[in-house]
């Protein structure tokens, strides 16, 4: 009984604390100022055998091509050249907001034929695209494969990591710039990470408090609109905007992974009277609604006061945990916790809750 107190008591200390503001740049960007996914198709050369083998036709012709383009000829049957010293891979980079022509950024590098590893080996002059297909950077350059390798030998072999998979620090050149012109039309926009109707309200009333009446509005659950003053620059308002501090509004949510037996929840979710029994396991959530009368001449209100009662019982020992106030479901978990219950048995019980409606949140399976 000592140990369910203790556990209840902990957790009844976190649902009460209060919601912690968060800065407008934490829970939202500006419209605009976003990455860009780069890739391309490149060949990496240098390999001590490892690279493709002789089914990788794709490869063979790459090095053809390449050797084309540079004045040499060869007039044999592709299938007869192997290339052990070389593999084909593709090659992703993100490019990030307002990069200029001539920066470097890192590229990663991931082998598409059946080499053995990348180890030792160099990434030829590889153009990288975006989705319009411009060439937004080009990359070359050592790659490093961050620990990881292959040996093998007679009847042997040990891998580490992933040897196909390396990256190139610094490896890619930026070529085109992606234009971003903040208000241009006289407005910046806030785009919240997760759209809530309450949270874009607060952000437009702490940025009208800051910058004056009718600056801000949110224009739906996602998007609040800022309107900039005669010949005001974006640049100059948005750091004094990005580090005003509102308390978002958090959806009560449930996050089960059923793999792993993790659970995590938010301290805002509730659950209502319910009863449950799963194997041995019997719990059952029951809560009376008293009234709480005020002081003679206190100018109090009348309130209802839930008086909630959770009943655990497993196998032919009952354990019993009475709790004041409403249940939050972090409460019932902790009891639980205390009993020994599996984490599949309390995924179960999470399960049977929502289904029973008893779940006031939303409950995510991964």
């Amino acid at each position: 009984m000592g140990a369910v107190t203790l556990a209840v008591f902990a957790l009844v200390v976190l649902a009460a604390t209060p919601a912690r503001a968060a800065r407008i740049k934490d829970i939202a960007d500006v419209e605009g100022v976003r990455s860009n996914q780069l890739s391309g198709y490149g060949v990496v050369v240098g390999l001590d055998g490892t690279g493709d083998g002789q089914q990788s036709l794709f490869t063979v012709q790459s090095i053809l091509s390449m050797l084309r383009r540079r004045g040499v000829t060869i007039s044999v049957d592709p299938r007869q050249i192997r290339v052990k010293n070389a593999a084909a891979v593709v090659v992703t980079a993100t490019l990030p907001p307002f990069a200029r022509s001539g920066n470097r950024i890192d590229v990663q590098l991931s082998s598409i034929g059946d080499a053995k590893s990348l180890r030792g080996g160099t990434l030829i002059l590889t153009p990288l695209t975006a989705a319009d297909q411009h060439v937004y950077a080009v990359a070359q350059g050592p790659v490093s494969l961050g620990g990881g390798y292959a040996a093998q030998a007679a009847g042997a072999s040990a891998t580490s990591g992933h040897p196909t998979v390396g990256v190139v620090t610094g490896g890619a050149i930026v070529e085109r710039e992606v234009p971003v012109n903040l208000g241009a039309d006289g407005i910046v926009r806030l785009s919240l990470h997760d759209a809530d109707v309450t949270t874009a309200t607060r952000v437009a009333s702490a940025v009208n408090a800051a910058l004056g009446d009718g600056a801000a509005q949110a224009v739906d659950p996602a998007t609040i609109e800022i309107h900039l003053l005669e010949n005001e620059r974006a640049m100059l308002m948005l750091p004094e905007i990005e580090n005003l501090e509102v308390v978002p509004s958090r959806r009560a949510k449930v996050i089960v992974n059923e793999r792993t037996g993790t659970v995590i929840m938010g301290e805002d979710v509730r659950i209502a009277p319910v009863a449950i029994a799963h194997g041995s396991l019997q719990i059952q959530v029951k809560t009376d609604l008293g009234v709480s009368q005020p002081a003679p001449f206190s100018n109090g209100e009348t309130v209802v006061v839930p008086d909630s009662t959770i009943n655990v019982e497993q196998g032919k020992e009952q354990r019993l945990a009475l709790l004041r106030g409403a249940v939050s479901l972090g409460q019932l978990v902790g009891g639980l916790n205390a009993l020994g219950v599996t984490p599949q048995d309390l995924i179960a019980v999470l399960q049977a809750i929502k289904s029973a409606g008893a779940l006031d949140a939303e409950l995510e399976l991964m």
